[in-house]
């Protein structure tokens, strides 16, 4: 009995430890603390309509574009989009971008699109570029700074103050996956709900 409980408190500690190297943690905004372990409440199911619509707050925030025009959201209805919170200094982030780009050329061709949403009001349109054309592969999908409420909203969803963080919306605007960090597990569900998601 010693020794299971003794290789429990191993597994957890492991996994506490895992799942810190795999997401940066203060974010500009939010109080939100990370769940246990990092883990994703990540489901889906096949009918669209058991997906709560995307909170208003994230849905018709403004976002600025690179040559600072300004989009929603909302304007995107029609699409499948998977919103990435993410800033230059961030290793996790990094570390997961490669499989974005596969995605984005995957799926480009079916109505999908990425949307980067910087965090952090620091990093100049020109660092941003330098960073999206320095990654390997370079960076091939949208880039925008997001605003304070629009972080504020996303964090409220995802119940997780770090980043990377991805949020997968419908073609009807329906939240149809939130996923914390860049583990390789947390990268290849959401992989497989974009898939899914496309497809329908």
């Amino acid at each position: 009995m010693k020794e299971i409980l003794k290789n429990a408190i191993y597994f957890a500690a492991f996994a506490l430890v895992f799942s810190m190297i795999t997401a940066c943690s203060g974010t500009t905004t939010g109080d939100n603390a990370p769940p246990p372990g990092g883990a994703a409440d990540t489901s889906t199911t096949s009918k669209s309509s058991e997906y709560p619509p995307l909170n208003a707050g994230i849905a018709q925030a403004d976002m600025r574009h690179l040559d600072d025009s300004t989009s929603k959201v909302a304007d995107r209805k029609g699409k499948v989009l998977l919103l990435n919170m993410w800033a230059t200094w961030c290793g996790p982030c990094r570390a997961e971008m490669p499989a974005l780009v596969k995605m984005q050329d995957e799926h480009r061709d079916k109505g999908f699109e990425i949307i980067g949403l910087n965090t952090d009001d620091g990093d100049t349109k020109e660092m941003i570029e330098k960073f999206a054309k320095e990654m390997e592969p370079p960076l091939n999908y949208t880039l925008v700074w997001a605003s304070t409420a629009m972080q504020d909203a996303l964090l409220q969803t995802s119940k997780f103050d770090g980043i990377p963080q991805s949020f997968v919306v419908d073609r009807n605007g329906h939240l149809r996956g939130v996923f914390r960090g860049a583990n390789p597990v947390e990268i290849k569900k959401m992989e497989e709900v974009v898939a899914a998601v496309v497809a329908e």
